[in-house]
């Protein structure tokens, strides 16, 4: 697999709450953050390590071999840092397709969650 994109943030909550969000993004209905697009299905969970490793399947049907890896490690402070890593099968995806997927993932991660926890 080859790295496709990564990005590394601090999310306010500590790593286990973190994880919890990540493996059951269902978990508080009042706060749902997992909003996908039509081109996306819901990710799998296919390996965890409680508080730092998840690993989801594809987001994406047209690209079914993409995986989202999350490290998650205790920040400075009591929060997360929470660093995500696109990984895809060879041939990449053309810049256009790239950049989208690339985008999705920080949209929902670096925006959608981390606005329910109050950022």
């Amino acid at each position: 697999m080859l790295e496709a994109g990564s990005r590394a943030r601090t999310q306010p909550p500590p790593p286990a709450v973190v994880f919890e969000a990540l493996t059951q993004p269902d978990r508080d209905p009042a706060r749902p953050w997992l909003r996908l697009l039509d081109d996306e299905q819901r990710p799998q969970v296919l390996e965890a390590a409680c508080p730092h490793l998840v690993v989801w399947s594809s987001l994406w049907p047209r690209r079914p071999d993409a995986r989202v890896r999350f490290e998650l490690a205790p920040d400075d402070g009591a929060g997360t840092l929470l660093h995500w890593k696109l990984l895809v099968a060879e041939p990449l995806p053309d810049p256009s397709l790239l950049g989208h997927l690339r985008k999705r993932v920080n949209e929902l991660i670096n925006g959608n969650l981390r606005r329910t926890f109050g950022q």
